[in-house]
């Protein structure tokens, strides 16, 4: 085994062998070039993917921008469905109102039509209840005209 004095020399020499290699520069100022190297690798890496992620994300809002412009499509034909859907109904209530109000009409008509007929009957029943009073008077007298005449006639016959 080697000594603690033959190590420090070793040492020693690896050390001056190395800064010789190096033109003269220190161990550790190599150390922080390979550093600063790798420091700058590193951020080219995450440059490069901050890049790509910003270019993913461009892409993605042109893409919900053009689903947005075909939600609106889609709502502006809903719209107009439902536009022409109110036009078609506001006519055919305005249909149901126009035959509404023919049948008023004629169900006035046809009520006047009644009135008029109830009026008749009305007169042709007060008429026949004259008819019927006079009838009834007439055959009241005519009974006690009979009546005095049998009375008469058996107080004649003895």
């Amino acid at each position: 085994m080697l000594a603690q004095e033959d190590l420090e020399q070793i040492r020693h020499l690896v050390q001056e062998q190395i800064r010789e290699e190096l033109g003269g520069q220190s161990v550790q100022a190599v150390a922080n070039v390979r550093y600063e190297l790798e420091l700058r690798d590193r951020m080219l890496h995450v440059e490069e993917g901050l890049r790509h992620q910003r270019e993913l994300m461009e892409q993605g809002f042109r893409l919900m921008e053009k689903r947005f412009e075909q939600v609106d499509k889609r709502f502006e034909q809903v719209d107009k469905r439902f536009e022409e859907m109110r036009e078609d109904m506001n006519a055919r209530f305005e249909q149901v109102d126009k035959r509404f109000e023919e049948m008023r009409e004629d169900m006035n008509a046809r009520f006047g039509q009644m009135d008029k007929r109830f009026v008749e009957v009305n007169a042709s029943i007060k008429d026949l209840a004259h008819r019927m009073d006079r009838f009834m008077y007439w055959t009241f007298a005519m009974m006690v005209t009979i009546a005095g005449v049998v009375v008469a006639v058996v107080r004649f016959i003895p």
